[in-house]
């Protein structure tokens, strides 16, 4: 049962708001518990069936969520969430700082990689990209342009994952130190280089490819094994086979 003496979980929501980010559905909390996330306000239509949840899929933060989550009518939900989640909860995160996520992109020596999306335009491939490193050991994911990395449909794209990498908008001439590897069909096979922990992995935008600026900052341009006559793949497949790629240590001597 919630505290009665606990302070209001919709005021709280409606005063965090605008200031933090919105975790959609059970996933998404549990990614960001359990990556850190600072979480002030969780809110579910049955807090029962969300801890029911947690004890068969992540029992690890369930003592976290069993303090963190308040019962709230559903039509308080519903008013609270653009589109209700299946499961029935969400909750509020606080933001990293910019400060904080330049100083994981910059730290050195890097043991992953750091994933460059040049100009990507489409909010639910940059998700799941973030999901992709995250799931990788990525040291975090760079988008370059207009695109909001943090935006809510990004971060229910990327399940929560944000919290466990750095995400950050950046210009080409900010991104972080180290050799940058460009996917371009001209370039070489990628299955003859090997990728270095402190590679940059670049990825020019659905529509258009790579940018001159990141064309011209690019130390190689690498191409993905495609069959001919196949135009090309989904971002978030060329990032995925990039970084198995990475993550294999292909080309690495014997």
């Amino acid at each position: 049962m919630t505290d009665p003496a606990a302070p209001d979980p919709v005021r709280t929501w409606h005063r965090l708001a605008d200031a933090c980010v919105l975790l959609d559905g059970f996933h998404a909390l549990k990614h960001a518990v359990r990556f850190g996330a600072e979480v002030p306000v969780a809110v579910a239509v049955d807090r029962r069936a969300v801890l029911a949840l947690a004890d068969e899929l992540a029992p690890d933060v369930r003592s976290t969520l069993a303090a963190l989550v308040a019962e709230v009518p559903e039509a308080a939900y519903r008013g609270l969430v653009p589109r209700p989640h299946p499961t029935g909860v969400a909750a509020l995160a606080v933001r990293p700082s910019r400060e904080a996520n330049l100083a994981r992109l910059t730290h050195t020596p890097r043991t992953a990689p750091v994933v460059v999306l040049d100009n990507p335009r489409n909010l639910g491939n940059a998700g799941a990209v973030i999901r992709l490193a995250a799931g990788f050991g990525a040291t975090g994911v760079v988008t370059t342009g207009t695109l909001d990395p943090w935006h809510p449909t990004v971060v229910r794209g990327g399940a929560g994952l944000h919290f466990a990498t750095a995400v950050e908008r950046l210009t080409v001439g900010e991104l972080p130190g180290g050799p940058v590897f460009a996917l371009d069909p001209e370039g070489e096979d990628v299955r003859g280089v090997k990728l270095p922990d402190d590679g940059v992995l670049a990825f020019g935008s659905e529509r258009s490819g790579l940018s001159q600026e990141l064309r011209a900052r690019a130390d190689h341009l690498l191409a993905l094994p495609m069959r001919p006559q196949v135009s090309s793949y989904n971002l978030a497949t060329s990032v995925a086979m990039t970084l198995y790629h990475w993550s294999a240590g292909a080309g690495q001597p014997a």
